[in-house]
């Protein structure tokens, strides 16, 4: 049995794990279900993230058990798109240095643009990026998700950077992240067949599992996506939090 479990929103917010999920993670462990960690946040490598988790929750994660859209990302890019302008962080440019390609702050010799969560995001970035992808650099957003959750509430998202580049350039990106087709397919590479989607988004998580024969939704109420969203009922089960969509999964639950 694989789990798929979001992080923002789920396991933690912020820096801080949610109550109970640690328990959570620590039940699913035991009876020996596969967790991966499947998020749209591009701002960290698998080893940061993983030693996030595991400083959060106490829970031990190695980074093989981490799929980011950064690492969904670089299973789009090929030769012809080195070099590659990266609107990001950490997470982002590791991991287009670890697929063998380079890096470039130069809109004119870049061939195509990375975009994702950059906390640093200022005009001048914004210009270089727009210039790039204007002369014909390929677009790609690793997500386009317009908030994400954390301890104060929720804070401006990739999609919000990834919307300032499509009104500035006219162009319009491909996306990475979940629930689009490259990050199922980097799931899917992890020998992923049948799963639990755990997430607290409709339109990424739930969206996920929906386009997969076989894997069924548990949307969350911890993140962003609120009990009264009309969107909710598409998840197979909509619960309080982490805790109870461990006992659905234990307990062995069909939404049939």
């Amino acid at each position: 049995m694989t789990v798929l479990c979001d992080l923002d929103g789920v396991v933690y917010r912020g820096g801080r794990a949610l109550p109970g999920s640690a328990d959570a993670l620590r039940r699913l462990d035991a009876a020996g279900v596969q967790i991966l960690y499947i998020t749209n946040n591009s701002t960290r490598s698998p080893e940061q993230a993983a030693e996030k988790i595991t400083q959060a929750t106490g829970v031990p994660v190695t980074p093989d058990q981490v799929v980011s859209s950064s690492l969904a990302t670089v299973g789009m890019l090929g030769p012809d798109d080195d070099p590659v302008l990266v609107v990001g962080e950490d997470g982002v440019s590791d991991a287009v240095r670890r697929a063998g390609l380079t890096t470039t702050d130069d809109p004119d010799d870049a061939r195509a643009v990375v975009v994702g969560l950059a906390r640093s995001f200022d005009y001048d970035l914004l210009a270089r990026a727009t210039t790039a992808i204007r002369g014909g650099a390929r677009f790609i957003a690793t997500n386009n998700d317009p908030t994400f959750p954390t301890e104060t509430g929720l804070a401006p998202g990739a999609g919000a950077i990834v919307a300032a580049l499509v009104a500035s350039s006219g162009s319009n990106p491909e996306i990475a992240g979940k629930p689009h087709p490259p990050m199922r397919a980097a799931i899917r590479s992890l020998g992923v067949t049948d799963a639990w989607v755990i997430g607290d988004r409709v339109d990424t998580d739930v969206a996920l599992a929906l386009e997969e024969e076989g894997w069924k939704s548990i949307l969350v109420l911890t993140g962003v996506t609120p009990a009264d969203d009309p969107g909710a009922g598409a998840a197979d089960f909509v619960v309080d939090d982490l805790a109870a969509a461990a006992d659905l999964v234990l307990s062995g639950s069909d939404p049939s």
